[in-house]
């Protein structure tokens, strides 16, 4: 069967093809009964609007990409970060009928490869997540005409929105239960300090030990549970009588606690852990863990929201989502 033309939906509702078109387009300029002879003829008919017609009349493709900027490896991982954030955007974007590109983009060829795919006008809008301080995306988005917002502060100094968690407040109030628990020899596992979040979470935690004539002890990971386990016998090893660990994520808090039981240190005992992002495994680790709830679905929910309102004219000022302090046995 062929398949049904504007011009048959226009004959059948007995309009000119322009104005079936107007309305097929989503536009309000014309009148109710006219409206609804139309789309009635649209659903007899069977009538499925062209994409590629669709979008030179509407200027619009009613996609958005997502841009993470981490190889598949690490995407599909066991981090859930990265699935509750694409699963929230999703959901977010389809209720308004929008759907999603996903993109990674992680070495020099696949960010070119995105900055033409943006550039040759396929989607409506970006958003970014996990940027890393040297990643050039940033930038050269900020140059194209389309809207563009980051999950989380860009680590470089270019002018675009985003929405990101109070990661340095939330790291202070981490902390402060530590000291508030008589805890006086404090470490942490820092996250990667090419990205904000690494960044923000050590500052917090530098800001509370200074206020509190503690000394730092600092391990660096990656955000993975198993850096998180090598980084726990580097502090043992460097200071075997620490009584504490702040942990900037909450995977590598897991891998933490796997290093301190084969150390055959006990927590909350001998040492206490917080971490940070309360992901669901938080519940369930040994002792549970005490740490800071990120709302990572609701961040990527807003990041959609502003998306979409720069894409009207709206505000582009920064959102900062509150964190709160999970207190479990762990600490």
């Amino acid at each position: 069967m062929r398949r049904p033309t504007l011009e048959a939906v226009a004959a059948r509702a007995g309009v000119s093809r322009a104005t079936a078109s107007r309305v097929v387009n989503g536009q309000t300029t014309v009148a109710p009964h006219i409206r609804d002879a139309v789309l009635r003829a649209v659903d007899e008919l069977g009538y499925l609007p062209n994409p590629a017609a669709r979008s030179l009349v509407t200027q619009r493709t009613d996609s958005i990409a997502l841009v993470v900027s981490e190889p598949g490896t690490r995407v599909f991982s066991e981090d859930p970060m990265f699935s509750t954030a694409i699963r929230s955007a999703s959901m977010e974007l389809d209720a308004v009928n929008k759907q999603v590109v996903l993109m990674l983009a992680s070495s020099p060829t696949s960010h070119a490869r995105v900055e033409r795919y943006i550039a040759g006008g396929h989607v409506d809008g970006v958003m970014l997540i996990s940027m890393h301080g040297a990643d050039p995306l940033p930038s050269a988005l900020s140059r194209l005409r389309v809207p563009v917002v980051s999950y989380g502060r860009p680590a470089v100094p270019v002018d675009i929105p985003y929405v990101d968690n109070d990661n340095v407040g939330g790291a202070e109030a981490g902390v402060r239960h530590l000291v508030a628990s008589g805890r006086r020899r404090i470490a942490t596992i820092a996250g990667p300090q090419d990205m904000i979040a690494g960044q923000d979470r050590l500052t917090g935690y530098r800001t509370v030990l200074r206020d509190s004539d503690r000394r730092s002890i600092v391990a660096v990971g990656d955000f993975t549970r198993e850096s998180g386990a090598v980084a726990m016998r580097q502090l043992l090893r460097d200071d075997p009588g620490l009584d504490a660990v702040f942990v900037a994520n909450d995977l590598m808090a897991v891998g933490a606690l796997q290093s301190l039981r084969q150390a055959g240190r006990r927590v909350p005992d001998d040492v206490a852990v917080v971490g940070f992002d309360d992901i669901e495994a938080a519940k369930y680790t040994e002792p549970p863990l005490t740490t800071l709830r990120h709302p990572v679905a609701e961040q990527a929910a807003a990041m959609v929201r502003l998306l979409l309102g720069l894409s009207e004219g709206g505000p582009s000022a920064p959102v900062i989502l509150p964190t709160e302090l999970v207190v479990r046995e762990s600490a």
